[in-house]
């Protein structure tokens, strides 16, 4: 009786045996500088965020960001944030394939706020030994927000095992939001 179940459970657990390409960790933590590019006359923003990552399963990992940017010449700024769940599932030694299905929330003081939600898939892998890439397409829809597709290019450069520089451009409808930052992997 117990081998039937010792057979089950293992079967049961194959789908989950692989782990992150190699020289692709996702834990980390990093902060910097955040800009937003509207469209439509809309006046820019900028200001400051902060990610972090951590890997709770070889295949799975929790994630949250935040960012508090001000628009030009209008005194007003936004606290945006957002909380999700990643799956990466390794394709090749170097490279993983990557989706994340998130909540997120922009919150505009006395103006009001929106949440909603985004989903986006794509691919994540070590290029050098010192240099990490991403390229992701997503979708996010919500209260304010009527369903829009955006692409996400990033990439790291390394210093050492634990530090590096991150960067990142989010594409969206004319909009263009870019973040850059020290990070800290362990």
């Amino acid at each position: 009786m117990k081998r039937p179940l010792l057979a089950l459970a293992l079967a049961a657990a194959v789908p989950f045996a692989a782990s992150a390409a190699e020289g692709v960790s996702y834990n980390y933590v990093e902060a910097g500088y955040a800009a937003t590019n509207l469209s439509d006359g809309l006046p820019d923003a900028d200001g400051y965020a902060a990610r972090a990552s951590i890997a709770f399963h070889p295949n799975f990992h929790v994630f949250g960001d935040y960012s508090n940017q001000e628009f030009d010449n209008t005194g007003i700024d936004a606290d945006q944030w957002r909380v999700g769940l990643g799956y990466n599932h390794e394709i090749s030694p170097r490279a993983d394939l990557l989706t994340r299905i998130a909540y997120e929330k922009v919150d505009f003081g006395s103006l009001g706020d929106a949440d909603g939600w985004s989903v986006e898939a794509g691919a994540r892998g070590a290029l050098t030994h010192n240099l990490e890439g991403y390229a992701l397409a997503g979708y996010e829809d919500g209260d304010q927000v009527d369903g829009d597709f955006y692409g996400r290019l990033g990439a790291t450069v390394k210093f050492n095992r634990n530090w590096g520089v991150n960067g990142d451009v989010k594409f969206s409808d004319g909009d263009t939001a870019w973040f850059v930052g020290p990070r800290f992997t362990w």
